[in-house]
């Protein structure tokens, strides 16, 4: 698998990663190699079996809403993940040696041995769904994007490249509000996912061997490995 990621010790970088079309995170957004920016939110899910004709009825309704509002393409992804079951049997652990009564003490070693088993023999899987959306510069027609947002990446001024970088977040900004709001009216729960959460969600697509343990805290020893 590709490794997307590395810590600032590794200097190596891997041969497959100029296939990884991300360039750089940064504020929570996901610059391209072309020049394209991507944010990501994080989408509640609803039982909508649990709900009544009528609230079935409302939420499709919203749902048409929002499609029908787009004015650009979005991305919708489901990532299901092998549930990691560990925390919550180190706790029960704690709860019991704290426990002093005898019968409350066994039932809590009878209630983690029955999770620890169902867990073994069966795969609990935990859904999470992500919108991601795009923005993309102006297209030049004669030589691909704007120049590549007038050298937003490469550029020698700093103040040029940091000025179109807010330019075109602001741009993005507002899809993600306006995606935002339409979903919120369907008793869906958004949230925008920040840098590093974007690190290790891609980190763990690129490493689905780890995912259920992984979890990157330190954003600042782990950086984007690319080559130019």
């Amino acid at each position: 698998m590709v490794e997307l990621l590395k810590t600032k010790k590794n200097t190596g970088a891997s041969s497959t990663q100029k296939y990884v079309e991300v360039d750089e995170i940064r504020d929570g957004v996901i610059i391209l190699k072309n020049g394209a920016l991507r944010s990501i939110l994080l989408v509640s899910s609803l039982n909508f079996d649990l709900k009544s004709s009528e609230e079935q009825d409302a939420i499709i309704g919203q749902y048409q809403s929002f499609l029908n509002s787009l004015d650009f393409p979005v991305q919708i992804i489901v990532s299901s993940r092998r549930f990691n079951i560990d925390p919550y049997l180190e706790r029960l652990k704690e709860e019991e040696k704290k426990q002093e009564n005898e019968l409350l003490r066994f039932q809590i070693s009878e209630y983690k041995t029955f999770i620890k088993n169902l867990t073994e023999v069966s795969s609990i899987m935990s859904k999470f769904f992500y919108v991601v959306i795009p923005f993309s510069p102006v297209e030049d027609k004669q030589g691909g994007f704007f120049e590549k947002m007038l050298g937003v990446f490469q550029a020698k001024k700093a103040n040029t490249r940091e000025d179109l970088f807010d330019t075109y977040r602001l741009q993005l900004t507002q899809r993600v509000d306006h995606i935002a709001a339409s979903l919120s009216g369907s008793g869906l729960r958004v949230t925008q996912l920040n840098t590093e959460e974007i690190i290790e969600l891609l980190y763990n697509s690129y490493n689905p061997s780890l995912f259920t343990t992984t979890v990157i805290k330190n954003v600042e020893n782990i950086e984007l490995s690319s080559e130019k």
